[in-house]
């Protein structure tokens, strides 16, 4: 059975179709896009790669097309360009259709929150490898937006990874109720959300959080580019 594969492509269709509407006009950020997903989706390859091998998940033949790479299958490598490409674009939806920071007030102090309760957490259950390894890492880079890149906009991003809560909730529903991919609850807190492992919601948020940031850096660089070059016409 393809059904991995399926949800890879039902995950990005839509958002790829929709990347040429014309005030959103995504397309025209693939530039930025692209190499954020290169970045972000080959750290997290390699943390796949690692966590596999060590039995941490793994795979259900049953629904894959049998194509493998360093131990993964082919659909595995695909969901970290479907799920990052659908994820900015919602990001970038809802900044050109809700023009209000909601958030913007208690950014700071949820980021903080947020970030305490994961390195507590992830110190609290070091034996536990895929807790340990997503609260650290989702913590520390939460810090790193907070004193580091003060000006990310936190309080967009808060609102963009809840909207996408929805399709996550979705596919990764299907992912683990199969179960397409199938976690060793030694190494969680065996604690689900319906069918989901709680890390995992703590697992995209850094996933999104670090495309992104890579997103507005690339996007920087492109609009310095410009600058520098109106002003030499002038």
């Amino acid at each position: 059975m393809y059904t991995y594969l399926l949800i890879n492509i039902g995950t990005i269709i839509f958002p790829f179709l929709l990347s040429f509407d014309r005030k959103v006009a995504f397309f025209k950020r693939w530039r930025a896009l692209f190499p954020s997903i290169l970045i972000s989706g080959g750290i997290f390859i390699i943390w796949d790669i690692w966590f596999t091998d060590m039995g941490i998940w793994s795979f259900n033949p049953d629904y894959l097309t049998g194509i493998y790479a360093f131990g993964l299958p082919l659909e595995e490598w695909l969901f970290f360009l479907t799920v990052p490409y659908a994820c900015v674009f919602i990001y970038d939806c809802l900044l050109a259709y809700v023009k209000k920071d909601y958030l913007e007030k208690i950014a700071r102090p949820l980021g903080l929150t947020l970030a305490g309760m994961l390195l507590v957490l992830g110190v609290v259950f070091l034996d536990r490898w895929y807790t340990t390894v997503t609260f650290l890492a989702t913590g520390i880079w939460l810090l790193l937006n907070l004193f580091v890149w003060p000006k990310r906009g936190l309080g967009r991003f808060f609102v963009a990874y809840l909207v996408s809560m929805i399709p996550f909730f979705m596919v990764n529903g299907v992912l683990t109720a199969l179960p397409v991919v199938m976690y060793n609850d030694m190494e969680n807190l065996a604690m689900r959300m319906g069918t989901i492992p709680v890390e995992d919601s703590m697992y995209a948020l850094l996933l999104l959080l670090m495309t992104i940031n890579f997103y507005q850096y690339f996007q920087e660089i492109q609009t310095s580019r410009r600058t520098e070059r109106s002003k030499s016409y002038v």
